[in-house]
């Protein structure tokens, strides 16, 4: 069957990590993995998730299948951290219908079976640059990709005239692909005076806005990064959210994720719900249990809670500090390229501004691995590697 078909080529990102991990250069960094690291190095169970696992440990007693859509309390949580805790307009209203999904790849892809088939001629318009695995996902689904400009190069700010020029001109029913916060690749957010024109524009348009929200709690703290999803509730249109439990509860290899459809009344949200229950079910029939009983354990209890959202501030903290190190490590040793733009920008990831030559140069002299276009995980810096780092970036600047 195969004999006859070229291999596929190796996930950029994916593959860029089993190439570091053949690396034998006892400094070699990686600056490419989504992943989150600590001073350490490693990606850490959180503490709150080792407290609500030895909890699910001793009073588990069936391994049965969870619902279509997953465990109700589960998704009852997914709903307070997108809604509110109180007075939440959508969930009294009961506007949203929630399922769990395997992961916020799992979410997406759900959510693009779903609007397929209820939307098969529609467009998906993604921002230029985007995580690249945004574009296999609706294409995979069926749809035609377009795109709307974002990610200005030259003043590393947003094109938010060039963005609101096309976004005013796409037709009704079609998808719009939105960064619900922490955008990947760029770092670079809408701001709180933009969200409401957005969210404005397409109840005018009749566009529908898909928001993927995947770094929750990683830009400024839970409650402020759901400004874009606060304020298209706001306008009672047709809107979609993926969220993941990957980075902000640490749960990367229990995929936990959701998909949640907002609809203008309740009766349409039960409709929804319904046929969301018909795409998990062609799917995967039902969601795994283990990640979504944690995030729920700790959700229910206040001080796992409590725990959890001081351990999330941590990480955001640990970021930060990581970014204004880089850009000062790069400005001490003379380097001329204007690197300040990292300091203003939210969460694990930068643009850069290395090229493609440079980020070879890194990967084959210094064992620096650093995605293509010259994305960086800005959570891969530690105390420990960020001097070799910006040593090895002033090196190849220097050139």
């Amino acid at each position: 069957m195969w004999k006859s078909v070229t291999a596929a080529p190796a996930d950029s990102i994916l593959g860029l990590t089993e190439a570091f991990k053949k690396d034998q250069n006892p400094n070699k960094v990686n600056l490419g993995a989504g992943v989150y690291k600590n001073e350490q190095g490693i990606t850490p169970v959180l503490a709150c998730v080792k407290d609500a696992e030895r909890i699910l440990l001793g009073s588990e007693q069936t391994k049965s299948y969870l619902p279509i859509s997953g465990d109700p309390v589960y998704t009852d949580c997914v709903q307070h951290l997108l809604f509110g805790e109180e007075d939440s307009e959508v969930i009294s209203s009961r506007r949203a219908a929630t399922a769990h999904a395997p992961g916020g790849t799992g979410a997406l892809r759900i959510g693009a079976e779903l609007l397929k088939e209820f939307k098969p001629e529609a467009s998906v318009w993604i921002s230029t640059p985007t995580w690249a695995n945004h574009n296999g996902i609706f294409a995979a689904a069926g749809f035609e990709l377009k795109s709307y400009p974002y990610y200005d190069a030259e003043t590393k700010a947003l094109k938010y005239e060039e963005m609101m020029s096309t976004l005013h001109r796409i037709p009704a029913g079609d998808i719009v692909l939105l960064h619900g916060c922490c955008h990947n690749p760029s770092g670079v957010d809408l701001n709180a005076e933009q969200w409401p024109e957005v969210a404005a524009l397409a109840a005018e348009k009749g566009w529908i806005g898909f928001l993927d929200f995947a770094y929750q709690g990683f830009g400024d703290d839970v409650e402020s990064d759901r400004q874009g999803v606060e304020e298209f509730s706001k306008t009672g249109c047709d809107f979609f959210v993926a969220s993941s439990f990957s980075k902000n509860f640490g749960l990367y290899n229990e995929r936990t994720g959701a998909i949640t459809v907002i609809s203008p009344t309740a009766q349409e949200t039960e409709v929804a719900l319904s046929h969301l229950k018909k795409t998990v079910r062609v799917c995967y029939s039902n969601p795994p249990a283990h990640g979504g009983l944690i995030v729920k354990t700790v959700l229910t209890e206040p001080s796992f809670e409590k725990s959890w959202r001081t351990e999330l501030a941590e990480m955001c903290n640990r970021i930060v500090a990581m970014r204004s190190a880089f850009v000062n490590g790069l400005a001490e040793r003379g380097v001329d390229q204007d690197f300040s733009c990292i300091k203003k920008q939210r969460g694990m990831f930068s643009f850069s501004g290395l090229t493609d030559e440079t980020v070879s140069w890194l990967r084959d002299n210094k064992g620096i691995y650093v995605v293509g276009g010259g994305r960086i995980n800005v959570a891969g810096l530690t105390a420990a590697n960020v001097d070799y780092v910006c040593e090895s970036i002033a090196e190849a600047l220097h050139r």
